[in-house]
């Protein structure tokens, strides 16, 4: 029989930064909720917003392709 453990995909450090992208990402869309001019055509809305949701998908993907250390 064959006596290794079942190891999970990623470290730890991989679960750590996935988790702040994806904070990041609901950041982002909450930031794009608060822009108080009509159909979201602000600041918020148009620039900040959307620059840290796809801040938070550029993090998700470099925490899933990212390789632990101790491989």
């Amino acid at each position: 029989m064959n006596n290794t453990k079942n190891k999970l995909p990623f470290s730890t450090s991989n679960y750590t930064t996935m988790l702040i992208g994806i904070a990041l990402i609901l950041a982002g869309f909450l930031i794009m909720t608060f822009d108080s001019t009509e159909f979201g055509f602000g600041f918020l809305g148009l620039t900040l917003g959307p620059l840290v949701t796809i801040s938070g998908f550029i993090i998700e993907f470099w925490a899933i392709l990212r390789k632990p250390r101790n491989s």
